[in-house]
């Protein structure tokens, strides 16, 4: 039993567990929507799991499947697998058993979310293999993200629409765009290794501009939620607007702190301010749908 948990405790360090905060808060401000207000607390939970399933598979599988690659890369060759921590069948147990909990918790949902649980899969694992083929890998991984917003919808309602597709295309710039910025670390790694990446190609200078516009855009695609969100009956007021100022100026400090020339605070930018942007987010459109 104890060695489980110690196995479990290196897994979940190893995926970075707590990062899960990126994606669900989105999943759950469109369950809010959808339900136009607070869902059933069932529903909510079986949104939860679904979502720690999905992360936690795509993760995992990640891992296993870079496994050698972090093993040559000086900025990974700790990780657990290629460090010798974990084994690599004990990883594949854990992927397997997270793919599961997502599956049961779309079953649970309704009968459109079960039907896509496994485009959903394939989606997240696929990501995993982008970078070998295509340096439009972080757009992979911005959809496997954004299906967040959309899950969570079906999983209220059993239907797809407009305003969870919104949030999901703002998501995906997002996501590419802060992805873009963390794998300018390891340029020099990619092109040496032949791995394709948006800076491998652009260069850093390049593709921090282009970080940046994305999240311009991104800004401008909750700009436009409001105004599609009203035509659904929900009224998202000073709350919302207070949190896009917010989530402007992180966004702008994001870019600040990082510069071609020094990339030394890539991890506060990537893991702090998203994880803030989108906590914010989610608290604005819960306080707008249920108290405001």
């Amino acid at each position: 039993m104890a060695g489980m948990v110690r196995q479990t405790r290196i897994i979940l360090e190893m995926i970075k567990f707590e990062h899960t905060v990126f994606a669900l808060p989105f999943a759950i401000m469109s369950a809010v929507f959808a339900a136009g207000g607070l869902p059933p607390w069932a529903t909510l939970g079986w949104i939860l799991v679904a979502m720690v399933g999905a992360r936690s598979c795509a993760m995992a599988f990640n891992r296993l499947a870079d496994a050698g690659i972090d093993g040559e890369n000086p900025r990974t060759a700790m990780r657990a697998i290629p460090a010798g921590l974990i084994t690599s069948k004990a990883v594949a147990v854990f992927t397997a058993v997270s793919a599961g909990l997502l599956v049961l918790a779309a079953w649970r949902l309704n009968p459109l979310a079960f039907a896509l649980s496994p485009v959903a899969l394939v989606t997240i694992m696929g990501y995993s293999y982008a970078k070998r083929f295509t340096a439009f890998a972080h757009v992979w991984l911005g959809l496997a993200l954004a299906i967040a917003p959309v899950g969570a919808w079906i999983a209220v309602v059993g239907r797809f629409d407009v305003l969870p597709l919104l949030l999901g295309l703002a998501v995906l710039l997002w996501v590419v765009g802060f992805d873009v910025i963390y794998a300018c670390q390891d340029v020099d790694f990619d092109n040496g290794r032949g791995l394709h990446s948006i800076p491998a190609r652009l260069g850093i200078r390049g593709a921090l501009i282009l970080s940046a516009g994305l999240h311009v855009l991104m800004i401008g695609v909750l700009v436009a939620v409001p105004n599609l969100a009203a035509a659904s009956g929900i009224a998202l007021g000073v709350p919302y607007r207070l949190a896009l100022v917010a989530v402007a100026a992180l966004l702008t400090y994001e870019h600040a702190i990082v510069r071609p020339s020094d990339l030394s605070r890539v991890n506060a930018a990537f893991f702090t301010m998203n994880g803030v942007i989108s906590l914010v987010l989610m608290a604005a459109c819960v306080v707008d749908v249920l108290y405001w």
